[in-house]
């Protein structure tokens, strides 16, 4: 994505199954569970590097032991900060004397990570700030083990204000405004009251002491906990938890928005954001990893039995498609396969767009997580070549009018050349990051392959998506332009960004989407601008509607125009002006009918059509173009 636009939060959680003595027997360690977090969290740093967060429970403590711990760092390369920081930690005890890493027993009594469950969060900041205290995991306190909580999640709530007034109703005061805490706050109240229960009934029972601290153990339903919690939420979410008695749990929307994975065997049980992290970090295949069903919780009771329990309603799937895309790392061997079949879907567009002429046809890619795209690309212009070569020879044959110079003419004639026009510089890059206001070093973030381009040549480039088009027009561009092509095609692998999303990615201020700036400019261009006052009119009358009652009125400004004249308005806005070339730009976005033919139908489309899966999604489109309307910044909900 050429867009700077960040990702949805990572989460992991590794539940041992057998005494820690046993992975020290046979691995030689008894952290081993340990490691195996740090690399769960490694192979997803792409979703989040404003934070990290892991934390421990321990099994089978005695009463007045420390069995949880937690540690947090939003400072830079905050997964590495704190894994070194334990380790180091970890050898200064063993040259102490005070551990012996032979005897697991040693590093489970003195070790604070020396457990059996691990959790770990990378974190992506959508909200709430970046300071160590909006990093999770959340963890809610107790002397009761069954009351103590400790949660980790990857997702937005639309309705965080409607739920903190529950709270509110119900005598608490709230005073934090993120949707973590109302999520652990709300998973807590249940909590409470199941434990409150089952105290009182096994009290009552004549049940005395710590066996009733145990029994509760035995009989919480971490499901049934988890289900009276979530029945208002709206929005999408994948979430983690530890309950401090060793009760362990998986969570994912009714809709399937965010993901979830899981797998099992006789070792160990383990949950990760993306299937590939799991198929890396335990060795094992695609079939051994299942996905948590929407709307179901995986539960690990405290003596490791899995269930897998479905809570909520069953609702139309709409998982999210910039995890296909974008977000989840490429070498998910069914993720690798859609972006190969978006790439190769755009074929028909880019062949329009350089004039059949495909012996001047240059591609490449850019960004570098355009590539896997770039290569299905390239695979269905061959085929597209090889077909036109054999259905020429053929005809001709019929006629006899094969020779040497017509062979040699139609293989001229059906060639395109692919070329690495840009590399990205890594250095440079996060150099820039950190100095804010150095924008002029910006449009050096590539370092160009010079000579690679002709000035006959037409340059097409496939990006993931499109969304703000700055970075477009104010480096990538200008970047290749040097090269002095005919024609710069930018061939986005995602349809237009229309709409905000709500549900975990941070795209919710209207304009700032090329595609709008481009569908307002049209309106203007025809002088009916006076749309833009009748849609924030029907925008503001619709907040005061249930949100189950609640359209998309912003639809309205969209269909004035085809697809295709958006996408030529935004041609213009993004090409620079530059007086070293004068070449065309043209912009290529993926129609919505190859979206789910490339990705499959159970994939959602409401930032490009504005068709949300959850009521809260038109609330939020409604604030979104208010604060359009009357100019006003920030996140809409």
């Amino acid at each position: 994505m050429s867009d700077i636009i960040h990702e949805e939060c990572g989460l992991a959680l590794v539940r041992l199954k057998k005494p820690l003595s046993y992975y020290q027997e046979k691995y030689g360690t008894s952290l081993w569970g340990f490691h195996k977090l740090f690399l769960l969290m490694e192979k997803q740093h792409n979703r989040g590097q404003d934070g990290a967060g892991i934390g421990t429970v321990k099994l089978g403590m005695p009463a007045g032991a420390p069995y949880i711990f937690r540690m947090r760092q939003n400072k830079t390369n905050p997964l590495d900060r704190i894994f070194n920081k334990l380790l180091n930690r970890y050898s200064d005890l063993i040259e102490s004397g005070r551990i012996q890493p032979e005897f697991a027993a040693s590093v489970k009594k003195h070790f604070e990570f020396g457990g059996e469950i691990y959790i770990g969060h990378l974190r992506y900041g959508t909200s709430g700030g970046y300071n160590i205290s909006s990093c999770h995991p959340y963890f809610r306190k107790s002397n009761w083990p069954t009351r103590n909580l400790m949660l980790a999640g990857n997702f937005n709530i639309t309705n965080t204000p409607q739920l903190n007034i529950e709270l509110i109703k119900r005598g608490q005061h709230p005073v934090f405004n993120t949707d973590t805490q109302t999520l652990l706050e709300e998973i807590g109240f249940h909590l409470d009251e199941a434990h409150e229960f089952l105290y009182q009934k096994l009290k009552k029972q004549g049940m005395k002491g710590t066996d009733i601290s145990v029994q509760i153990s035995q009989e919480l339903r971490p499901s049934t906990v988890l289900q009276k919690a979530s029945a208002k939420w709206d929005g999408g979410y994948g979430l983690v938890g530890i309950v401090g008695n060793g009760d362990c749990f998986g969570f994912r929307d009714p809709n399937g928005i965010r993901p979830l994975y899981y797998f099992e065997n006789d070792e160990v049980i383990s949950f990760a954001s993306e299937r590939a992290p799991l198929m890396t970090g335990f060795n094992i295949k695609k079939e051994d990893v299942y996905d948590v069903k929407p709307g179901s919780v995986v539960v690990v009771k405290a003596d490791g039995t899995l269930s897998v329990n479905t809570i909520m309603e069953k609702r139309k799937l709409s998982l999210c498609s910039f995890e296909r895309i974008y977000f989840s790392r490429g070498n998910d061997p069914v993720i690798y396969q859609q972006r190969r079949a978006l790439g190769g879907a755009l074929v028909d567009q880019i062949f329009k767009a350089v004039d059949q002429n495909k012996k001047n046809t240059v591609i490449s890619f850019i960004p570098n997580t355009a590539e896997i795209a770039y290569y299905g690309l390239f695979q269905e212009m061959q085929r597209r070549m090889a077909t036109t070569i054999k259905d020429e020879v053929l005809e001709a044959s019929k006629n006899g009018n094969i020779s040497e110079s017509f062979l040699d003419n139609l293989l001229k004639e059906n060639q395109f050349r692919v070329e690495k026009v840009a590399h990205k510089d890594i250095k440079l890059r996060t150099f820039i990051s950190q100095e804010q206001g150095r924008a002029k070093l910006a449009s050096h973030v590539y370092d160009i392959s010079y000579d690679s381009v002709t000035d006959k040549d037409y340059l097409v480039c496939i990006d993931d998506s499109i969304v703000r088009g700055t970075t477009l027009k104010e480096s990538i561009i200008k970047i290749l332009a040097t090269l002095n092509p005919k024609k710069i095609v930018i061939a986005s692998t995602a349809p237009q960004i229309r709409y905000p999303d709500c549900y975990g990615i941070d795209m919710s201020e209207l304009h700032k989407f090329i595609a709008f700036q481009a569908a307002v400019s049209l309106l203007k261009d025809h002088g009916r601008e006076g749309l833009l006052e009748d849609v924030y009119e029907e925008c503001r009358s619709q907040l005061s509607k249930p949100s189950n009652q609640m359209s998309n009125c912003v639809k309205q400004i969209y269909d004035c125009f085809t697809p295709e004249e958006i996408s030529h308005k935004i041609s213009q806005l993004v090409s620079p002006k530059i007086s070293y070339w004068h070449g065309e730009v043209e912009i290529i976005y993926q129609t919505i009918e190859n979206l789910h033919k490339s990705l499959g139908e159970n994939y959602g489309d409401w930032y490009f059509t504005g068709n949300y899966p959850t009521p809260g999604g038109y609330r939020v489109l409604n604030k979104a173009y208010i604060n359009y309307y009357e100019n006003r910044e920030g996140r809409s909900y």
